[in-house]
């Protein structure tokens, strides 16, 4: 019994002792494994840090083998500037070709973009521009209209692949840009002339001749060249458009500057590459664009005559363009009337103060002029101020672009007849800068000049102001070929219709004419007998006319016009 339970107690042991021996060369075995394995990592670790390794050229050398070609793909350079990344929503699936224009060699590495979405990048560069072309020679404040040039803006000529591009990157200069005036660079005016000039012969080379043009800088493109309207995205100083290339043909058209009256192609309305006949242009121009005749009444009925007489001499002219005329609360229900009879479809509108004019002034609510870019239901818009006739028909106006307009003073327009094309954003861009960029004259004139600083000169026969210097010499009459007439100083319809009462006060003599008054004493003769009735006298008005004609007599100034005799039938049939 002793002897069993010995070697039983002997065998259970044994099978538990041998149970425990299995699990020790178990766990030994796993952690022999492990030691080999991190053993054999760090074999390999050693053997690619001392041997070769070549991306560039696919080849992969092993310590125990000889060197194996391996097939790998080409390495892709993501070089993504941000300018790709605002136009990549707009742009179909396709190789790209880009244009870069004005960008310095050192700075296009961060303009360029390779990868599989990019063809190629093409380099424009700007031939530098004489020291003689400045902004004043582009806009001189006369010329011969007759015979006159303007010195040439050197730009590119792109041919061939280098004028094929789906996209251009411009670098706009900004060298003495603010916000509180406008900028007369010559030089921003090649890089925005240059950009359009690219799009333009690009858009030639197309099937889809869809071209985006991406503006870098903080001042941006040129408003009167590239439209705020053809603007899809701003990002800080990133500025992406697809601009309408026939429009933008027309633009290039365009003389370089006021240097030259506006390109007779535009009365026949060519846009753009139409390989039409004269004919056909003028019509298809016609029926593409709605247009309009537009004035602005506001704070006073001092011109409802005016307003009137300039709807009977559009009429009286040939034209059967529609006609607009703006209004504040301050006309009364029967001047709207007369003006609704006279042809004015009539619009209400609040008017807007001129930030930087005198309280009380003659131009405090002159910035009322700006509604007309909200017009919007209209392409184009042809303004005239109500103190002006249509002598000649000028229904060929509406073919000139934004913005057009007859010469003023230096490299100024006047802003009583300009073509304008209406737009809610540039209706907005305009109410914005009106408290930032001041006026010189504190009134619409002075800030729009700041504003649209390319502009187009019109003929002087288009608006032909009334004034004649103190160095006139001769009759004080104007030539026969005159297509309006801005009647500055006072107006005729507070004068008697026998002479022109400028005469009577020595502070404006040099707006007196009587040949000139008579012509628009002239449309007032073929005007109906209900709308000569808003043209009449009251006695306010009588007695500052009889007043001056005493100090002229007192005065007895030399043309002594203060003698005639009165035989205007208004003066004795005064209205309320």
């Amino acid at each position: 019994m002793k002897m069993r339970s010995k070697v039983y107690r002997y065998k259970n042991v044994t099978e538990r002792d041998l149970k425990m021996g299995a699990k020790t060369q178990n766990s030994r075995g796993k952690i022999f494994m492990v030691y080999l394995i991190l053993i054999s990592l760090s074999l390999v670790g050693l053997i690619v840090s001392f041997k070769p390794f070549s991306i560039s050229n696919q080849i992969i050398t092993s310590p125990s083998s000889s060197d194996i070609r391996i097939d790998l793909p080409a390495p892709v350079v993501s070089k993504n500037p941000r300018w790709l990344r605002l136009v990549r929503d707009y742009l179909p699936a396709k190789k790209l070709r880009i244009g870069f224009l004005n960008i310095e060699e050192q700075e296009r590495e961060s303009f360029e973009a390779n990868g599989p979405s990019i063809m190629e990048n093409v380099h424009v560069s700007l031939d530098p521009l004489p020291v003689s072309l400045t902004w004043n020679s582009l806009f001189p404040e006369w010329i011969d209209e007759e015979n006159s040039q303007c010195p040439e803006i050197p730009l590119p000529k792109p041919e061939g692949s280098n004028a094929d591009v789906d996209v251009i990157v411009a670098k706009v200069p900004c060298d003495g840009w603010s916000e509180n005036k406008g900028l007369r660079d010559v030089f921003r005016l090649q890089v925005n002339l240059a950009a359009a000039n690219l799009a333009v012969k690009s858009g030639l080379t197309k099937v889809d001749s869809t071209v985006y043009v991406v503006f870098v800088g903080s001042c941006g493109p040129m408003h009167e060249i590239f439209k705020c309207d053809e603007r899809v995205r701003r990002v800080d100083d990133y500025w992406v458009y697809k601009p309408n290339l026939p429009r933008l043909k027309q633009k290039l058209l365009m003389p370089v500057g006021s240097c030259h009256v506006a390109s007779p192609f535009a009365q026949l309305g060519q846009e753009a590459w139409r390989p039409k006949n004269k004919d056909n242009l003028t019509s298809v121009a016609i029926r593409k664009h709605r247009v309009a005749y537009v004035t602005v009444l506001h704070s006073s009925e001092a011109y409802v005559c005016g307003a009137i007489a300039l709807a009977q001499s559009i009429r009286q002219s040939g034209s059967n363009k529609d006609m607009i005329l703006l209004h504040d609360r301050s006309i009364t229900n029967r001047s709207l009337i007369g003006l609704s009879s006279a042809g004015w479809n009539l619009r209400l509108i609040d008017r807007i103060r001129s930030p930087f004019a005198e309280k009380d002034s003659y131009n405090e609510w002159n910035y009322s002029k700006l509604r007309v870019w909200q017009v919007t239901d209209y392409d184009k818009l042809l303004f005239i101020d109500a103190d002006f006739i249509v002598v000649k028909k000028l229904d060929h106006l509406f073919y000139y672009p934004q913005l057009s307009a007859a010469g003023n003073d230096k490299v100024l327009f006047n802003s009583g007849i300009m073509i304008v094309e209406p737009s809610a954003c540039l209706f907005k861009d305009l109410m914005e800068k009106s408290s930032k960029i001041e006026s010189y004259n504190g009134g619409d004139q002075g800030f729009l000049n700041e504003i649209f600083v390319w502009w187009h000169r019109l003929s002087k026969r288009v608006n032909t102001m009334k004034y004649f210097d103190e160095n006139f010499k001769g009759t004080r009459d104007l030539p026969d070929d005159l297509e309006g007439v801005h009647y500055l100083g006072l107006k005729p319809w507070v004068c008697y219709r026998d002479y022109d009462c400028n005469w009577d006060m020595s502070l404006r003599r040099v707006f007196a004419s009587d040949s000139v008054h008579e012509k628009w004493w002239k449309v007032y003769d073929k005007m109906s007998e209900q709308l000569k009735g808003y043209c009449g006298l009251n006695k306010k008005m009588k007695y500052r006319i009889e007043k001056w004609r005493k100090i002229a007599e007192n005065d007895s100034l030399p043309d002594r016009h203060w003698e005639i005799e009165v035989k205007d039938p208004r003066k004795n049939n005064l209205v309320q």
